[in-house]
């Protein structure tokens, strides 16, 4: 698969709210890190350390992937910033800053994350390394090992695989993975032919060499 394609992934979130000074305040945790996802066709997981250098420098808060409108933004992702993303031991956090007082948009958005009627959020994301394991296995372990880069975080209203537009994205990106899983075993089945030529290349040669030709 090509590594730079993005890939979006679902996920249900435990987000946390508050209000300070007329400014919605929304938490969340879109990666956690060796927690494992389960595809269908394979299991995923994000291991540590895939965050280190991943550009975070611009992502993007959005509904439903909708980048019409953008409720907060992490652009060079400091303290100016209306919204930081955070790296840590555990994954990657947000805090997000909500203009509820001047945005009706922004307002119906947080009332709704309040309310839990929305609670679920994805992710999308450039993978640059990834490792499989299992890959005898009918359900093998797709492991990222590197992001390359978080391009935007949405609040969504569809949970599952859809007919979308969200989800249709995100049905390739798994479609790519499971191309990428094949992909893997044909390696994998070619190597263990190799290893098993060198085998019986080793067992002629000293066979040969025992008994002078």
């Amino acid at each position: 698969m090509n590594k730079k394609e993005l890939e979006t992934r679902f996920y249900i979130a435990d987000l946390e709210t508050r209000e300070e000074n007329g400014v919605g305040i929304v938490e969340g945790r879109p990666i956690v890190f060796d927690s494992i996802a389960d595809l269908g066709a394979f299991s995923e997981m994000i291991s540590r350390g895939a965050l280190d250098n991943t550009d975070l420098r611009d992502v993007r808060l959005c509904l439903n992937h909708d980048t019409s409108y953008v409720y907060a933004r992490s652009r060079n992702n400091n303290v100016n910033s209306t919204m930081r993303i955070m790296p840590d031991e555990l994954g990657l956090r947000f805090i997000a800053q909500l203009d509820i007082k001047n945005s009706p948009k922004a307002q119906d958005f947080y009332s709704a994350i309040v309310r839990k009627d929305i609670d679920k959020m994805s992710f999308m994301f450039s993978v640059e390394a990834d490792e499989w394991e299992d890959l005898e296995s009918d359900h093998p372990t797709r492991r990222i090992t590197k992001i390359g880069k978080v391009v935007e975080i949405s609040a969504v209203t569809f949970p599952a695989y859809d007919s979308t537009e969200i989800s249709a994205r995100s049905k390739e990106a798994l479609e790519s993975a499971r191309h990428e899983l094949e992909s893997a075993r044909e390696q994998r089945a070619k190597s263990v032919d190799t290893d098993d030529s060198l085998e019986l290349a080793k067992a002629k040669y000293n066979y040969f060499f025992k008994n002078g030709g």
